[in-house]
């Protein structure tokens, strides 16, 4: 099983990266494992309290949790992902069952800053962007997916995001095998990284 991480910054293009490999390989082939789907459960928190979770510090993934499931599908194991409310900041009662595949992707901001889980990658992908374009990413998503207004997403990308981005998704960088700049406009680094993969698969 060849496993990839594919890490960077909230908004840099990650999930398009992710998505445009899986366009060009078979599609049978690839399990993706996302690192949002692993937040601590935080549903029986307040509403007030639930603004103030610091989506992104290390301390808010339940690392063990996916670096054993990481270990299970290793050993052609079927695994329950969660599913993660951004809304509720709760855990859904659904689960997704992953199944094994040839290649294994993994995708989130933290996922290149926690030791266990970096180990257990054959490649790491680091998808960097400029912080305004991020920002403006962020701003739709927020919008859009999880119920916040502009002045909350401003805020909370001040408090959060833009410290917690310096402190520890950007030094993960430097543990990265492949750095795409342009996030998923970058198609010379896709399409090398989906070659890789393909020569994996005929192997």
């Amino acid at each position: 099983m060849l496993t990839i991480g594919i890490a960077g910054g909230s908004g840099c293009g990650k999930t398009t990266v992710v998505n445009k490999i899986v366009e060009g390989i078979p599609k049978d082939s690839v399990s993706i494992i996302s690192q949002d789907s692993y937040y601590i459960d935080n549903g029986n928190l307040s509403a007030q309290e639930r603004s103030k979770i610091n989506f992104d510090h290390p301390e808010s993934i339940e690392f063990d949790l996916l670096v054993k499931h990481i270990d299970l599908l290793k050993k052609g194991n079927v695994i329950p992902m969660p599913t993660y409310s951004y809304v509720s900041c709760a855990r859904e009662k659904e689960t997704i069952m992953v199944y094994p595949k040839k290649v294994m992707v993994i995708e989130g901001i933290l996922i290149l800053a926690n030791p266990e889980l970096r180990d257990r990658m054959d490649i790491r992908v680091f998808v960097d962007a400029d912080s305004d374009d991020r920002l403006m990413r962020i701003c739709w998503r927020d919008l859009e997916e999880r119920g916040r207004t502009f002045k909350q997403v401003l805020e909370h990308y001040e408090a959060f995001v833009k410290p917690m981005h310096l402190q520890f998704i950007e030094p993960t960088k430097r543990y990265a095998d492949i750095i795409v700049p342009q996030g998923g406009n970058n198609h010379v680094a896709i399409d090398i990284l989906t070659a890789k993969i393909k020569s994996n698969l005929d192997n």
